[in-house]
């Protein structure tokens, strides 16, 4: 089954709110084994909203929609469905009486504008959202479907888990079974790796997919593979991934497709080490990346966000003559804060950084966008200096996954290399 997803919100075009929902839609389907064609964000205009469901259906028989539900006067995609599928409104009791159960258990009173809530077109299936008070709306015309749905994440996402997904695949009967197996590879560049991977692809058989997803320092390598027999998907991806590992080797230091702090816990989890962190210019990001994995409690004891001199004296042990001598964007400080951080919080590792994230404080020595990283683990201790250019957001994510990648070295033996 091909799809297109729509996305509604004037608030997701200016920039004032980041679209999550259609990536998490997006991957959501291709584990069903259905694609993705096209994502189209559009304003909450009436004429945007049915000229972008009228194109995505001249390519597509599924429409998944969010956004533009609400009780504002702004809110105007209930409305313009019904117009366009040739509706009325009509008053549903059911989500009444569900809004009104959902108010009470707050301790809420519903005013009139949550009471049209309510209101949805004679011409679409309802159903129910358990977590809000939009219902979420599916219409069926000419053999096409769109499902309407919540611009709120989470609403959104206990609708397409909870009813919309296994509804569409009873509508299509759509059996074929879509898998996939990621590797994570070692500073090996997109066009390197082709190279080397040149006669791999040559041989995969027509139904498996190889494709390259670069990030920095890391190229993940994603084998797809479609079909009615689940078994003989499995059983070639097998193959496949056992003819990757003969060729790249210790390149491949991940075998599933995770962030890179994901890749470290588990490298952490399975040896039993723990690990701490002392940032500076990173303000706690790569704690962030690290906690935002679950179970990381396993292994992530703390840590020490040490913005000014006096921090990483008193708290990890910085000597003041080193900070004197050498600034705190500096190797010796950076290294002083990771076997620091290391022992006041008595863990295996540690990561440590120091630098400019601007877009002020730079200078011709060290300019914006000049970090020292460094980790540590038992008695070794590596550092290296970055310079990053872009905004103090970019250069603040530049560093924390640099930062990790060096660690994740250093634990593969890779550390200098």
């Amino acid at each position: 089954m091909k799809t297109e997803i729509i996305v509604i919100g004037d608030e997701l075009l200016i920039g004032q709110v980041i679209d999550t929902n259609s990536k998490w839609m997006a991957a959501e389907l291709n584990k069903q084994g259905w694609e993705v064609t096209r994502i189209t964000t559009i304003s909450d205009g009436a004429e945007d909203i049915k000229e972008a469901i009228s194109s995505a259906f001249s390519r597509v028989d599924t429409i998944l929609m969010t956004g533009g539900l609400g009780p504002t006067s702004d809110d105007v995609t209930k409305p313009v469905l019904c117009e366009y599928f040739g509706g009325r409104m009509i008053f549903d009791e059911m989500v009444y009486e569900q809004n009104l159960r959902y108010f009470a258990g707050r301790g809420l009173q519903m005013n009139q504008s949550t009471r049209r809530q309510a209101e949805v077109p004679d011409v679409c299936t309802v159903i129910p959202n358990p977590v809000g008070t939009a219902p979420i709306m599916w219409f069926e015309q000419e053999g096409k479907v769109l499902v309407a749905m919540p611009g709120v994440p989470h609403e959104m996402r206990v609708a397409m888990k909870g009813d919309v997904l296994e509804r569409l695949r009873r509508h299509y009967g759509d059996n074929d079974a879509i898998l996939h197996r990621t590797l994570m590879v070692f500073r090996n560049t997109e066009s390197g790796l082709s190279e080397r991977l040149t006669d791999f692809e040559a041989a995969l058989p027509p139904f498996v997919k190889l494709a390259y997803l670069p990030i920095p320092g890391v190229v993940r390598l994603r084998l797809t593979a479609r079909g009615n027999d689940e078994d003989l998907l499995q059983k070639t991806l097998d193959e496949m991934v056992e003819k990757l590992r003969t060729i790249l080797g210790d390149d491949i230091f991940c075998d599933e497709d995770m962030t890179l702090a994901g890749a470290l816990g588990k490298m952490l989890k399975n040896r039993g080490l723990s690990i701490a962190t002392a940032e500076s210019c990173t303000g706690g990001n790569i704690a962030h990346e690290i906690t935002a994995i679950s179970g990381s409690s396993a292994y992530f004891n703390g840590s020490v966000v040490a913005y000014s001199n006096e921090v990483k004296e008193s708290l990890l042990g910085v000597p003041a003559d080193v900070l004197a001598q050498h600034g705190a964007v500096s190797k010796e400080v950076v290294e002083a804060m990771a076997t620091g951080v290391k022992q006041a919080l008595n863990v295996d590792c540690a990561i440590a950084t120091s630098g400019i994230a601007g877009p002020d404080g730079g200078t011709p020595e060290k300019p914006v966008g000049t970090v020292w990283m460094a980790v540590c683990c038992g008695g070794v201790v590596v550092s290296e200096c970055g310079h990053f250019a872009g905004s103090r957001a970019y250069i603040i994510e530049r560093a924390t996954q640099r930062a990790i990648m060096m660690l994740i070295d250093m634990l593969c033996g890779r550390s200098g290399k």
